[in-house]
């Protein structure tokens, strides 16, 4: 009864975080299927705390820092690490990882829907990994400081670091590790992912909505508009500027790189390979319903 209550005061504290979880598994049902969706809450959410509580007790992988208790009793704790906290990387990992999906699929626009048409080989390739996780670390380089000023804002003070990081008070280790942890959680989807299709588990060919394909990208800008509005909610102007800058030109090239492989390339080709791994897919019918 005890661990009910917590729970129920955390998603109270925290209800933004449970809705960026909410989307995430309507999201990644739709793309991945329910059961990889749930999987991974599962095994991202232990590579995320064993990350965390390594961290403040050894200072690897993202150097040395500490929770501040004051919650404690409050909401959910894990061995000295906040529920929520951990939580929110299974989240963040699956929507770096659908970016980088985005960024090395072949796209098609079609009735106003941009359909990403990834393979079963690109799901699962090096390089989108390796891109995902460097997406990972964009995300907290606009989370962490303004968390890190959560004394400001709804959040609370809850962590902080022995001294002074050179990025606003963030160490630099923290993004190294962060590096790290997504390329391993993001690895870690990709094995799920390939080891269900492999026992026959079914993903989204079961779902027939257009925008699923978007419901990943959307999540991780919708984290990222969060953190910069309240940056500047809270007055850090300078930091919110900084986070501006930072995220502008990566965000153009994503743009760019969309609007040129929609005008170049063999349509058909991409939305063949597209359909032979995934025969069920949502964009079966538009396909067959359009008169081009």
């Amino acid at each position: 009864m005890d661990f009910l209550l917590l729970l129920f005061h955390t998603i109270e504290l925290r209800p933004y975080v449970f809705l960026f979880l909410l989307l995430y598994i309507l999201g990644c049902s739709l793309h991945l299927g329910l059961k990889r969706s749930l999987i991974f809450c599962v095994v991202g959410y232990g590579i995320a705390w064993l990350s965390e509580y390594s961290s403040i007790h050894n200072g690897f992988p993202y150097g040395d820092y500490f929770y501040i208790e004051q919650t404690k009793g409050k909401e959910l704790w894990i061995c000295g690490v906040p529920f929520f906290d951990s939580l929110s990387y299974v989240f963040l990992a699956y929507a770096s990882y659908t970016m980088a999906l985005l960024i090395c699929s072949p796209v098609m626009l079609l009735r106003k829907t941009l359909y990403v048409l990834e393979t079963r080989a690109l799901r699962k390739s090096r390089i989108v990994g390796a891109l995902g996780a460097v997406l990972f670390v964009y995300l907290d380089i606009i989370i962490d400081p303004v968390a890190l000023k959560g004394g400001k804002w709804f959040l609370g003070q809850i962590y902080g670091y022995p001294d002074d990081g050179a990025y606003f008070g963030v160490p630099i280790s923290n993004f190294a590790g962060w590096l790290l942890v997504g390329f391993l959680m993001i690895n870690a989807l990709q094995i799920i992912d390939n080891c269900l299709h492999r026992t026959g588990a079914s993903d989204h060919a079961g779902y027939h909505y257009p925008w699923r394909y978007l419901a990943g990208p959307l999540l991780y800008f919708g984290v990222m508009i969060f953190n910069l509005s309240v940056t500047f909610w809270i007055g850090e102007h300078t930091l919110g500027w900084a986070g501006i800058f930072i995220v502008a030109l990566p965000s153009l090239l994503i743009y760019t790189i969309i609007k040129t492989k929609l005008s170049a390339g063999d349509r058909q080709k991409s939305l063949d390979a597209h359909l032979g791994d995934f025969p069920l897919a949502a964009i079966t019918i538009a396909v067959e319903s359009d008169p081009h």
